[in-house]
C-alpha cells in the first residue's frame, strides 16, 4: 500500500506550525520574565532615571560648561616668611588659614602652594574660585583669601583682575569676592540635596597652579563631618568624592555631568599633603544661602534652633528604647530657643526637617543654616520609644558668643582646641551639677592630643577651682603654670573624671 503523500505533507505543515507556536510562546514568556526581572531590579535598587546600564559616561559637556566659569586666585600676604633653625624658608608660620595643625602634626589639609622667596618677598597662595554671576561675583573658600593683602583673579581666557572681598563666613569656610567685569561665563547652581552616592561628578580647579584642570570621580558619601572648621558654630556637611584633587583645588567647582554646580571643593584627606583618595566639597545648597546673604546683607543671616545634638547610635538607641540607630539625638534644649518654644525635649530623636531626612547631625545643621531667622520649619521626631510627633518651630536669630571673648582668650581656646558654653538649667539636672562648661566641639589641639576627653563633657573645675563661665575658665588656666587638671562629668554618669595636660 502506497503512503498518502498529500497526508504526509499536511502533517508536516501542521507539525511545523505547532513548533512555531511553541517557540513564539517561549519567546513571549521569556519577554515576560525579563520584564518581571527588570521590575524586581528597579524595586530592589530604588530605580531612578539617573541609573544607566550603558556604561558610557561622557565628561566633555561638564568640562566644556564648567571650565570657563572657574578662575585662578592668587592671594598675596605681605607678612614675611620666617626661617627655621636650619636656615630654610618655612611657610608654615605665616599660613593664613585656621588649619595649621594639619600641616604641623598630620598634614591632612593642604590648600596652598607657597612660593619660597629668599629675598623677603610676600608669600603667595594659589587656589581657585567659581564665577556665580556675569557681573563678576566669585565664590571661593574663606581660608583662601583670609588676611590677604591683595587678591588677583585670572580668568580662563588669561585676563587678570584685582578682586575685593564682599564678605566672608568662617563658619562654612566660604567667601564672596568681586571683580569689575561684565558678560562673564558662570556656572549655574545645581541641587546638592538630590545628588546621589555613586553618581559621577567632575572637579575643576588649579592644582599645583596648573590652570583649568579637570578630573572626575563619583560621590563617595554625603553629609561628612571631618572636624576641620574651628570657628564657633561651624557647619560641616561635606560631599565626599574620589575625584582627584590637590593643593590649589580649594574654592574650585564640583559639577554634575550636565555642568551644574553642586559643591565648592574645600579639603582633601591625605597623610602626605597630596591626593590620597578622598576630597570634600561644601554642598551648593549651603553655598547659595551664604553667597546670597553676603551679596545682599554683607553677613550671613542664620536661623537658630537652640539644641545640643549628636548622631544616634546603637548605644543611645538601647538607652532610650528606640528601634532605630540613625537620626539626630537631642542632648539638651536651650531655655530660650526656638526648639524649647516648639516643644522639643531632651532625648528626642529628630528624623526629618521639612520633609528632608536627618540621618546625621551634619545634615540637620546644613538644613537649619540654609534658613533665616523667622522661618518656620516642620520637625518630625520620635519620643518615648516609638511615639512619632510633628512640631513647628520658628527659628530665632543666632546669638554669637565668640565676639564677647577677648582675642587673647580666643587664642588660648584655639590652642586647646575646644569650644565651651555655660551649662543650662536642663544640663544642671541632667548632669546633676550646679556649675560648669560643656565641651561642645573638639579640634586638633592640646586637649585632643594629650587627653581622652570627649565632646559632651562638662568641666566643673580647673585645678580644683570651680568654673561657670568661659572667662573664669580662661582665668583659671592662665594662672596655672605647668600641669592643668580638668574635673567634670558626662551625662548619665555619676562618676567624676579627671583629665591632665601641660601648658
Amino acid at each position: 500500500m502506497k503512503p498518502d503523500i498529500k497526508l504526509n505533507r499536511k502533517l508536516k505543515i501542521l507539525y511545523i506550525f505547532v513548533v512555531l507556536l511553541s517557540f513564539q510562546g517561549c519567546n513571549a514568556q521569556d519577554k515576560k520574565n525579563e520584564k518581571d526581572i527588570e521590575e524586581i531590579q528597579k524595586s530592589a535598587i530604588g530605580y531612578t532615571d539617573k541609573v544607566s546600564y550603558t556604561g558610557n559616561v561622557d565628561f566633555k559637556m561638564a568640562a566644556k560648561i564648567a571650565t570657563p566659569g572657574v578662575v585662578n586666585i592668587k592671594s598675596t600676604f605681605k607678612t614675611q616668611m620666617r626661617q627655621n633653625e636650619d636656615g630654610n624658608q618655612n611657610d608654615f608660620y605665616n599660613m593664613p588659614d585656621p588649619f595649621k595643625d594639619f600641616f604641623q602634626n598630620d598634614p591632612f589639609f593642604r590648600h596652598f602652594k607657597f612660593e619660597q622667596n629668599y629675598d623677603s618677598e610676600p608669600a603667595i597662595g594659589v587656589a581657585s574660585g567659581v564665577i556665580l554671576t556675569p557681573d563678576g561675583y566669585i565664590v571661593t573658600n574663606n581660608h583662601v583669601v583670609k588676611d590677604a593683602d591683595e587678591i588677583d583673579v585670572t580668568l580662563y581666557n588669561g585676563k587678570s583682575y584685582k578682586a575685593k572681598i564682599i564678605g566672608t563666613d568662617p563658619q562654612t569656610d566660604l567667601a564672596l569676592i568681586k571683580i569689575d567685569e561684565n558678560n562673564l561665563s558662570f556656572i549655574m547652581f545645581g541641587d546638592s540635596d538630590t545628588i546621589e552616592v555613586g553618581e559621577w561628578v567632575v572637579a575643576v580647579g588649579n592644582p599645583f597652579n596648573l590652570a583649568s584642570t579637570v578630573t572626575a570621580g563619583i560621590v563617595s558619601a554625603k553629609t561628612r563631618n571631618i572636624n576641620i572648621l574651628r570657628d564657633q558654630g561651624a557647619v560641616e556637611s561635606f560631599i565626599q568624592t574620589d575625584a582627584v584633587m590637590n593643593p590649589g583645588n580649594s574654592g574650585g567647582a564640583l559639577v554634575t555631568l550636565d555642568g551644574k554646580l553642586i559643591g565648592i571643593n574645600t579639603a582633601i584627606a591625605t597623610p602626605t599633603g597630596v591626593y590620597a583618595g578622598y576630597a570634600f566639597a561644601i554642598p551648593v545648597d549651603i553655598v547659595k544661602k551664604v553667597t546670597n546673604d553676603l551679596m545682599n546683607y554683607g553677613s550671613v543671616q542664620r536661623g537658630f534652633l537652640g539644641i545640643s545634638i549628636r548622631d544616634m547610635d546603637s548605644k543611645i538607641a538601647k538607652e532610650i528604647n528606640i528601634d532605630r540607630a540613625n537620626g539626630v539625638y537631642v542632648d539638651s534644649v536651650s531655655a530660650i530657643g526656638a526648639a524649647k518654644e516648639a516643644g522639643i525635649k531632651a532625648k528626642d530623636v529628630i528624623i526629618s526637617i521639612d520633609g528632608i531626612e536627618t540621618m546625621t547631625s551634619g545634615k540637620l545643621m546644613e538644613i537649619i543654616m540654609r534658613k533665616h531667622p523667622g522661618d518656620k520649619v516642620k520637625i518630625v521626631l520620635i519620643r518615648n520609644g516609638n511615639e512619632k510627633k510633628e512640631l513647628i518651630a520658628t527659628l530665632k536669630k543666632q546669638e554669637s558668643t565668640i565676639k564677647y571673648i577677648k582675642p587673647e582668650s580666643a587664642e588660648l581656646l584655639k590652642d586647646l582646641g575646644v569650644e565651651l558654653v555655660p551649662i543650662t538649667k536642663v544640663d544642671q539636672k541632667k548632669y546633676k551639677i550646679e556649675n560648669g562648661l560643656k565641651v561642645t566641639k573638639l579640634y586638633n589641639g592640646k586637649l585632643k592630643k594629650d587627653t581622652n576627653i570627649r565632646e559632651g563633657f562638662v568641666i566643673t573645675a580647673v585645678n580644683k577651682r570651680e568654673v561657670s563661665s568661659v572667662d573664669s575658665f580662661i582665668e583659671a588656666v592662665k594662672k596655672q603654670r605647668g600641669g592643668i587638671m580638668l574635673e567634670g562629668k558626662y551625662a548619665g554618669d555619676p562618676t567624676y573624671y579627671y583629665y591632665a595636660f601641660g601648658m
